[in-house]
């Protein structure tokens, strides 16, 4: 099957489980306007987002790339009241639209967006103890993955889930011989992941609008706990 089959059958989906959205709509109207890559995730992933959120009850959730903001509003429509989302966004203009998107949402009081390489800002964060966080999602540039995994543990409550974006790479991730830093950067991420005994993990492949991809779904394990 063709990825513009997949991009149907997602298109399909969406219209049956999905209700229109103004609000996301908008998002990626304006991301798209502003010039920003067409990298977010497919409404379907976005849904998807948001139920893992809830089945973990997540009151804080922390974003590595935030881009602008559409799974930001995915994630932060599930937190309950007094939750707090913080995102971490690299590119100052990213930052801008992203946190125009989020106040058109309506959610700008739940959601911190930090601008700065993520690596030093997780840096900090873990330095000043923030956290716990209930769930992460990681999806920034993939050659940083593993240094946001270790230090997205750091900061995560026992029982926490970790969410990895694009680990799958058109099936590239199992060419040994790759030279491409993209997919590189998950096979050193999924190296590390397999030799963390603080976690339990597996890899969903998945296909749709996004093309062939998949995500790494991590659970930290409660005698995980900080000591």
């Amino acid at each position: 099957m063709s990825e513009e089959r997949w991009a149907e059958v997602d298109g399909w989906l969406g219209e049956k489980l999905l209700s229109p959205d103004p609000a996301l709509d908008a998002a990626l109207v304006d991301s798209a306007a502003a010039g920003l890559p067409e990298i977010q995730v497919a409404p379907q992933q976005g849904r998807l987002l948001q139920i893992l959120a809830r089945l973990v009850n997540a009151r804080h959730v922390l974003e590595v790339g935030t881009l602008g903001g559409y799974s930001t509003i995915w994630l932060a429509r599930a937190l309950p009241p007094g939750g707090r989302l913080v995102s971490l966004e690299l590119n100052p203009e990213h930052a801008r639209i992203a946190r125009a998107n989020l106040a058109r949402a309506g959610l700008e009081d739940r959601v911190d967006v930090r601008v700065g390489p993520a690596a030093a800002t997780l840096e900090q964060m873990t330095a000043r103890r923030e956290g716990p966080f209930d769930l992460t999602f990681i999806d920034a540039d993939k050659p940083g993955t593993t240094a946001y995994f270790e230090r997205a543990l750091e900061l995560a409550r026992p029982g926490g889930l970790i969410v990895v974006d694009n680990v799958v790479r058109k099936g590239a991730v199992i060419d040994a011989g790759s030279t491409d830093e993209n997919v590189l950067g998950m096979r050193r991420f999924l190296d590390r992941l397999a030799t963390e005994r603080r976690v339990e993990a597996t890899v969903l492949q998945t296909v749709g609008a996004k093309g062939w991809d998949g995500f790494a779904l991590i659970r930290v394990r409660e005698e995980s706990a900080k000591g």
